[in-house]
């Protein structure tokens, strides 16, 4: 494997986290849990770092990045609904968003071809949320610290970005019709 492979290899491993991270907090090893989260976190930032870096961005990257952070997050927005950890709720509106992103890039791309899809500032803001509600979860488990009235209102934040988040998407795909289709080099037309 040569070094310009390195970025999705990290990433690919990150997406091998997921099942371990699934058995982790399925038996309520919530450190073992943060530990695998941690790790997920930091791959996630050196594979791009290192893919921009040394201009190693591919088009099997900008699919499996994106692939791989969402089935971390999901998976342990699931795991800790199934735990009680999270209101199940929450964690159906985490899944249902992250549906309807990927449907509707899927639904576009069988319309227009091939599209460039940038994050927007909401959606960053709320995987942040997301990252964060997980991690202090894990976190209070781990150091046996639980602060209920600070963890409902981060619950109720998350729910507001996913929600606003997923609504703007819909706003800009649908209402303002912001899609940009690639050419057949993987260029913006």
């Amino acid at each position: 494997m040569g070094f310009q492979h390195l970025p999705n290899a990290i990433t690919i491993s990150r997406l091998f986290l997921v099942p371990l991270l699934i058995l982790a907090l399925r038996s309520q090893d919530y450190v073992t849990g943060l530990l695998l989260f941690l790790i997920a976190g930091v791959s996630d930032a050196l594979d791009g770092y290192i893919a921009k870096r040394f201009n190693l961005v591919s088009q099997l990257g900008a699919v499996l990045d994106p692939l791989a952070d969402k089935a971390l997050l999901v998976s342990a927005y699931i795991m800790l609904a199934w735990v009680g950890d999270v209101p199940f709720w929450l964690a159906l509106t985490v899944v249902f968003r992250d549906l309807l992103i990927v449907g509707g890039y899927l639904v576009v791309v069988s319309l227009l071809g091939p599209v460039h899809m940038q994050p927007s500032y909401l959606s960053k803001l709320n995987t942040l949320m997301q990252i964060v509600l997980v991690v202090i979860v894990l976190a209070q488990h781990t150091a046996q610290l639980y602060f209920p009235q600070a963890n409902l209102l981060l619950v109720y934040l998350v729910m507001a970005t996913t929600v606003v988040s997923g609504t703007h998407y819909l706003w800009m795909w649908v209402v303002k019709r912001q899609i940009e289709p690639m050419d057949n080099s993987g260029r913006l037309s």
